[in-house]
């Protein structure tokens, strides 16, 4: 949301300098929902002049070139995923792949939920004072490393579990190996993890950093109290990756999933990086117009109609559908890259097409609702959208992304063999 004006006068009107970037916004207080101290509160103001400056042209420009760009990393990362799939060690260790999604998904866990809270700082203000904008980035970026390296040995452990119950056996072996390549891909580091001695190194000299990074956190309060009180939804999401990332490693080998590894990032990915862009700007939007704890007299509803949340002229709404219409462009567009690169590895039937598209368009339209949903929820119970949303979005993403796509493939598989025995039939009948 723009406006210079607007962004100063309502961060002065709703006191935002202690809310931004906390776990939990100010309680609500006995004889109400509302927490906020009296010379805080303020009296509903008319919205229409700022809010009409954005249209849904001007939201379109804003987010399609970082939506291409990143669908081509992912489109490029499928690539990559489909390779590698055949090395050595991702042939032994199977559960390397139940790592994918989780560690894809990290970017909403982590990396998203950054650029929310500094996206809701720039525009309420708390960035305008240059002194201040070292401390703020420098202690955020500082929490994600911490939240990175906790993150990374968790996910590997959740999946050496899911791949127990799924195949009865528990293989501690596997665990250095997972661990120390879960770790370093959340630092965007590669190397090659070839020593037994090198494994363990890795590990021990990335958590030998963890307390330098947390000194750096906790210069700013806000970000301590992410650091005592934020880990719940980003564990909770990297266990629901998880699931998605057991589905990946059930049916990549099969000869009806072919070409799941290279679009089971792109379709993750893609869900993710909506569903985070809408969720920031309603997040952003509450903060803007209205106090914590107290939802405007317009979202009133914890479960609104479908229709409100993509059909009103209401600003969330205008975006939800820019958002919506943008899915079945790009996902076509990370098709013909698919197919001008790796053609020969992915179906080519005008039904997968189909089956893909329309699952894409599924997993974003219920992402865009329960994002609606769920930002209404948390600020009611004085929350801080930025904190707790993004990371379950984002992991449900994966699931629904990863589900979807496998019944894509299977449907897709299905349907061929059907029309091939209906062709062979007739051929082997009597003349």
């Amino acid at each position: 949301m723009d406006g210079t004006e607007t962004r100063q006068r309502r961060a002065g009107e709703l006191g935002l300098r202690y809310t931004l970037s906390t776990g939990r916004l100010p309680r609500a207080s006995e004889d109400g929902p509302l927490s906020v101290p009296e010379s805080q509160r303020v009296s509903p103001k008319p919205l229409g002049t700022e809010l009409s400056r954005e249209t849904a042209l001007s939201i379109g420009l804003q987010v399609i070139v970082p939506f291409m760009f990143a669908g081509l990393g992912l489109s490029g990362a499928g690539i990559l995923l489909s390779y590698f799939q055949h090395w050595p060690v991702f042939m032994e260790v199977k559960d390397l792949l139940t790592l994918v999604p989780p560690l894809v998904g990290l970017k909403g866990n982590l990396e998203m939920t950054l650029a929310s809270r500094l996206s809701t700082a720039a525009n309420t203000g708390q960035m305008d004072d240059p002194r201040e904008q070292h401390g703020v980035i420098s202690s955020n970026l500082a929490l994600i490393q911490v939240q990175a390296t906790v993150v990374g040995f968790l996910a590997p452990l959740a999946a050496l579990l899911l791949g127990a119950l799924s195949t009865g056996e528990l293989d501690f072996e596997k665990v250095k190996l997972l661990c120390a390549s879960s770790v370093i891909t959340a630092f965007l580091a590669a190397f090659a993890l070839d020593s037994r001695y090198l494994t363990p190194l890795v590990c021990i000299g990335l958590m030998a950093l963890t307390p330098v990074w947390v000194l750096i956190a906790r210069k700013n309060p806000p970000i301590v109290k992410i650091l005592k009180f934020g880990w719940f939804p980003i564990i909770l999401a990297m266990v629901i990756s998880s699931f998605g990332g057991l589905i990946l490693n059930k049916t990549i080998s099969k000869e009806q999933y072919k070409g799941m590894a290279i679009f089971t990032p792109i379709i993750c990915g893609v869900g993710g990086n909506l569903v985070a862009i809408q969720t920031s700007r309603i997040s952003t939007y509450l903060h803007m117009w209205s106090t914590p704890g107290v939802l405007p007299l317009w979202m009133k509803k914890f479960w609104p109609n479908p229709c409100s949340t993509f059909c009103t002229s209401e600003i969330n709404s205008m975006s939800a559908r820019v958002l919506l219409f943008l899915v079945i462009p790009g996902h076509l567009i990370f098709l013909y890259v698919i197919y001008l690169v790796e053609g020969h590895l992915v179906p080519n039937s005008k039904t997968f097409v189909v089956f893909y598209l329309l699952a894409g368009l599924i997993q974003v339209t219920i992402l865009l609702y329960l994002a609606e949903v769920m930002v209404r929820l948390t600020w009611h119970q004085a929350l801080d959208p930025d904190n707790h949303c993004i990371p379950y979005l984002t992991g449900l993403g994966d699931l629904l992304g990863t589900g979807l796509l496998a019944l894509c493939f299977l449907i897709s598989w299905l349907l061929s063999e059907a029309e091939l025995d209906g062709i062979l039939e007739p051929a082997s009948g009597p003349p």
